[in-house]
């Protein structure tokens, strides 16, 4: 009777809505519980099982599963359900302890091996944060630190080394503006090929919107502030774009370029002269459709119990009973 509980449970997460979001203090943000690319070494998924979480490495096969003690997810970044936490060498998987109230006193990290899905470390922080990027090797997390305990869009943004566990001591800031503090809501999240620039969009919280470029190799980052966007009731709509070889970034509405930055100057640039974006938001982000994403799951499911019968199975039968005491 438990084990067909424990099924119909698991079926039912597989095509329930999308998990509550990590560590961006919105209500509505939900995040895609999908993470990794189409390279021949399947896709992540974090879901909430009985007693923990449960991360599969899955493509035609499931590569990989695991079971955590206690809730995590994969991390979002944006409003957008950009998913962020595999470190582009494919070697680093980051899941957050998803929030219950804004704010909140601890903020949970697990590290794992992205391949194996064995546990390299748990972080666990004092004070309210949320997941922002990863280094292209994994080594770097930055993150979202939430200053005030009634606005969440104060925050500062803080580099940890994952190896030690340990916060560096300063606040990354754009060193051109040291005394201008982030604010707003992020819209939406573009990566640059090579991992190493995490450019976010976000609505400026009623002054000017603004594009956050970090650079998550040498911990800096420029804030590109958009005039053009001022007063637009469409924020919510637009998207990030990459042009050919990383060298223009494009804010767009659909198919229309609203403007272009200039990635290594970091300034505005005159949309009708730089090339057309070839990657956009929707096509690099991470985001499955539903229904692809709920089949996909389904079937993850279903092979995790059938492993985790078989796993208690051989336990039961090589370990002898023990009275209770």
């Amino acid at each position: 009777m438990r084990t067909r509980l424990f099924i119909a449970t698991l079926m039912s997460l597989a095509v329930a809505p999308l998990a509550r979001a990590d560590g961006l203090p919105i209500a509505d943000a939900s995040a895609p519980a999908m993470i990794g690319g189409g390279d021949g070494n399947g896709r992540l998924v974090a879901l909430p099982s009985a007693h923990g979480t449960a991360v599969a490495r899955v493509g035609e096969v499931v590569y990989a599963s695991t079971r955590l003690d206690g809730r995590y997810t994969v991390p979002v970044v944006a409003l957008d359900h950009t998913a962020a936490g595999l470190s582009t060498d494919g070697s680093t998987l980051v899941l957050i302890n998803p929030r219950r109230t804004f704010p909140r006193a601890r903020t949970s990290f697990v590290v794992l091996n992205a391949n194996s899905l064995r546990t390299r470390s748990r972080i666990v922080l004092k004070g309210d944060f949320g997941f922002d990027a990863l280094s292209p090797d994994g080594t770097r997390m930055f993150l979202i630190h939430y200053l005030s305990r009634r606005d969440p869009t104060r925050y500062e943004v803080r580099a940890l080394d994952v190896p030690s566990g340990k916060l560096l001591p300063t606040p990354i800031v754009d060193k051109s503006e040291p005394d201008e503090r982030m604010a707003g809501f992020p819209i939406t999240r573009e990566t640059s090929a090579d991992g190493r620039w995490a450019y976010t969009l976000y609505d400026g919280a009623g002054h000017e919107p603004f594009v956050h470029a970090l650079d998550t190799v040498n911990g800096e980052a420029h804030c590109i502030d958009l005039e053009m966007l001022a007063g637009r009731q469409d924020l919510y709509n637009l998207r990030l774009g990459l042009g050919p070889g990383d060298s223009r970034l494009a804010v767009l509405d659909g198919a229309e370029k609203v403007t272009l930055i200039d990635t290594m100057s970091f300034e505005p640039v005159d949309a009708t002269v730089a090339p057309v974006p070839v990657s956009t938001a929707e096509s690099s982000s991470g985001r499955w459709p539903l229904a692809l994403l709920a089949g996909v799951l389904l079937i993850v499911l279903v092979g995790g119990v059938l492993a985790l019968r078989r796993r208690s199975y051989n336990w039961r039968s090589s370990v002898p009973s023990r009275p209770r005491t």
